[in-house]
């Protein structure tokens, strides 16, 4: 998307606005175009980021992002896989060497919250990272999406230590004990 338009724009509504105020007025204005123009390009750049976010979120788990190339910046669209989604229960499973019957696709996130997006910091051990980036990549998502995507699905099931502990209960036979993860 070329952004040199609304800016070249913005600096003619300037002149516009500095004709009014006579020549020193016009000077002033021309001075102040040059360092005006980073200033507007962020700003759209900042508007474009909002609405991607607004977006991503009636898309989820599908995501638009904007990436910068240049000084234009490009949409990225992820749609939302049309068959299989990802089944975070299936992964534990095969991490836990355990068969559970896979779970229906995670729903879409519930949009009855004030449709913001939120920013955090996630911390991972660097072979875990390169998993999540083979596993967007395989997916033919961006890790961002693959994370929300991940996220959405394991909220979405039931808790984990339910499982392991039924499941664990009925290979032992016994009520009285339990095996598997803890958080």
């Amino acid at each position: 998307m070329n952004l040199t338009q609304y800016v070249d724009q913005l600096r003619q509504e300037l002149a516009v606005a500095a004709e009014a105020g006579g020549e020193e007025a016009r000077a002033l204005a021309e001075r102040l175009t040059a360092p005006l123009e980073s200033a507007a390009r962020l700003t759209l750049l900042n508007a474009l980021s909002a609405a991607a976010d607004e977006i991503t979120v009636d898309l989820a788990p599908g995501s638009v992002d904007v990436r910068l190339r240049g000084v234009d910046p490009e949409f990225v669209v992820t749609p939302p896989p049309a068959t299989e989604a990802f089944d975070a229960r299936a992964e534990y499973a095969a991490l836990m060497s355990a068969q559970p019957t896979p779970p229906p696709p995670p729903a879409a996130p519930d949009t009855a919250d004030d449709g913001g997006t939120a920013r955090i910091n996630l911390r991972l051990p660097a072979h875990v990272k390169a998993r999540v980036e083979e596993a967007a990549s395989r997916d033919g998502l961006s890790v961002n999406a693959w994370l929300v995507r991940a996220a959405s699905a394991a909220l979405e099931q039931p808790d984990a230590r339910t499982v392991m502990t039924s499941s664990h209960r009925e290979a032992r036979g016994s009520g009285n004990g339990f095996t598997g993860w803890v958080r």
